[in-house]
């Protein structure tokens, strides 16, 4: 059982005595290409393997028809990962990306194109970001039935920043096509 920090301590790099906040992360999953499940367990494990990243909750997944996407894509498996972390938003960035990449996801000049992986970061702490390399709060994340519901399942009083209460936000989402899967579930080892 992974425990939470208490998040009003701040973690002390033993090497240069550089301090780092904890903060609340929030990271969205999805898939609609190969074995989806699959994918969405290994970015689960690949994430709570990452060090000084600790999952504090896995949402149940859902099943959802893609938004904005190609003619012909299939529907996805999407789920939301909540940790507490010290690592800055860059490095969490960082490892997102080579998480897809382990995954074998392929970007395209195609927006919103199937993939085999999309491991999102929706919030992290307070940071905010207008970088083309790192955009925090994800700018259409509050907009998403498929990230409000799972994220709302784990922690129903959240507060999306600059926005509001994610419960407000999922009821004025679109939830059309947005179907539990009581049978599928991502594990925490």
């Amino acid at each position: 059982m992974t425990e939470t920090p208490n998040p009003n301590l701040v973690d002390a790099d033993s090497l240069t005595g550089e301090m780092h906040p904890i903060r609340r992360v929030v990271v969205a999953l999805g898939s609609n290409l190969g074995e989806r499940l699959s994918s969405l367990q290994g970015a689960v494990d690949a994430l709570a393997d990452t060090p000084d990243f600790f999952v504090t909750g896995v949402s149940p997944v859902y099943e959802t028809a893609p938004v904005d996407s190609p003619d012909g894509s299939g529907p996805y498996l999407n789920a939301v990962v909540l940790a507490d972390t010290t690592l800055p938003a860059a490095r969490l960035m960082e490892r997102a990306l080579a998480i897809e990449d382990a995954y074998e996801r392929e970007r395209t000049h195609v927006r919103n194109a199937p993939r085999t992986l999309d491991v999102d970061l929706v919030v992290v702490g307070d940071r905010r970001s207008d970088e083309d390399f790192l955009r925090l709060p994800h700018p259409r994340a509050h907009e998403r039935a498929f990230v409000l519901q799972p994220w709302h399942d784990l922690e129903p009083d959240a507060v999306f920043p600059d926005r509001g209460p994610i419960a407000d936000l999922l009821m004025a989402a679109d939830s059309t096509g947005v179907k539990k899967r009581d049978d599928l579930t991502l594990e925490v080892e």
